[in-house]
C-alpha cells in the first residue's frame, strides 16, 4: 500500500468474529483463507441450499479479471477505482493491471475493518505505479472521490469498478444516483464495470439469497437484468453488452460458458 486514506483507530479491534460477514463468506467461496468458522458455517448453509453460489463467486472474479485485462491491454487505461473490493485474494485489480502496465494506479474502497487490515498488509504496488485504500462506504460518493483524488488524476480516463456492491444498496433509485454521481466526476474515455447477482434467472439462487437476507446478515438484493442494464444509461456498452458474466468475452481455454444468475457489463463514457 502507498498512502492509504483510512479512518483512524485499529481495524482489528472492530472485527466481530461471532457473526458471519458477507466479505469473509465470499472469500470462503473463492477458496480463500481469510475467514472464521462462523463464516464457513454460513457459507456451507448457503451452498446446501444452492451449491451454484461457488460458481457465481468464482465466475464473478473471472469477469472482473477479463474486464481489467481488456481495459489495460486494449484501451490503455491506467487508473482504476475499485469500490467494494472485498478481501484480497489472487489476481486482485492492481495485480492484473500492473502485470500489463506497471505504472497503473489503483484505489480500493471498502469500509470493512478486516478488509482494511488485509489491504494494508497485502496490496503492494509496483514501484512505477501506486495503490491506495480508502476506508469509506459506497453511500458516500463525494467522500470517496475526494479521497481517491489524492492518488488518481480525474482529468485522465479512469475505470470505475462496482463488483457485487450495488446489491447492498436496497433502494434501486439510490443505487442509480450513486453510479451517476461517481461517473459524473470522471472524464470522457472513462469506463464503468458492474456485475451483480441477477433475479429472474435461477429460482434456487433467489430462494437461497432471500433466506440469507432474512438471517440477520447484511442483505444483498438481486436485481433483474433490465435493472442492471440501466446502470449503464448514457454510456457506450462494450460488446457483448450486459450478459451473464461467463459469457462476457470468455477465455477460450476454459470450459464452455453457460448462463448463470450473475450479470455484468463494461461501458465507456463518451
Amino acid at each position: 500500500m502507498t498512502d492509504p486514506a483510512a479512518a483512524p483507530g485499529s481495524a482489528q479491534q472492530k472485527i466481530d468474529t461471532s457473526v458471519p460477514h458477507s466479505a469473509r463468506i465470499w472469500n470462503y467461496w473463492l477458496g480463500g483463507k481469510d475467514n472464521y468458522p462462523v463464516d464457513e458455517e454460513a457459507g456451507d448453509a448457503y451452498t446446501a441450499v444452492f451449491p451454484g453460489i461457488v460458481t457465481i463467486a468464482r465466475s464473478s472474479r473471472g469477469f472482473l479479471q477479463r474486464n481489467i485485462t481488456y481495459l489495460a491491454a486494449e484501451q490503455g487505461i491506467r487508473q482504476f477505482l475499485d469500490i467494494g473490493t472485498g478481501l484480497p485474494t489472487a489476481d486482485n485489480t492492481h495485480q492484473v493491471a500492473q502485470r500489463i502496465a506497471p505504472d497503473s494506479r489503483i484505489v480500493y474502497v471498502d469500509n470493512d475493518p478486516m478488509v482494511l487490515a488485509h489491504a494494508r498488509a497485502l496490496l503492494y504496488s509496483t514501484p512505477e505505479g501506486a495503490t491506495a485504500y480508502v476506508d469509506a462506504n459506497v453511500l458516500e460518493p463525494d467522500r470517496i472521490l475526494e479521497a481517491a483524488g489524492q492518488t488518481l488524476d480525474f482529468t485522465r480516463p479512469t475505470a470505475l469498478i462496482l463488483s457485487n456492491i450495488l446489491g447492498h444498496i436496497a433502494d434501486y433509485g439510490q443505487a442509480r444516483s450513486i453510479v451517476t454521481r461517481l461517473m459524473a466526476a470522471l472524464p470522457s474515455g472513462s469506463y464503468l464495470s458492474i456485475n451483480d447477482g441477477s433475479r429472474g434467472i435461477d429460482p434456487d439462487f433467489e430462494q437461497a439469497q432471500d433466506g440469507y437476507n432474512k438471517s440477520g446478515a447484511v442483505p444483498y438484493n438481486l436485481r433483474t437484468v433490465e435493472e442492471i442494464t440501466t446502470f449503464f444509461d448514457g454510456l457506450e456498452l462494450v460488446d457483448p453488452g450486459v450478459v451473464s458474466v461467463q459469457l462476457w468475452r470468455p477465455d477460450t481455454t476454459s470450459p464452455a460458458p453457460v448462463t448463470i444468475a450473475e450479470h455484468g457489463g463494461l461501458a465507456r463514457k463518451p
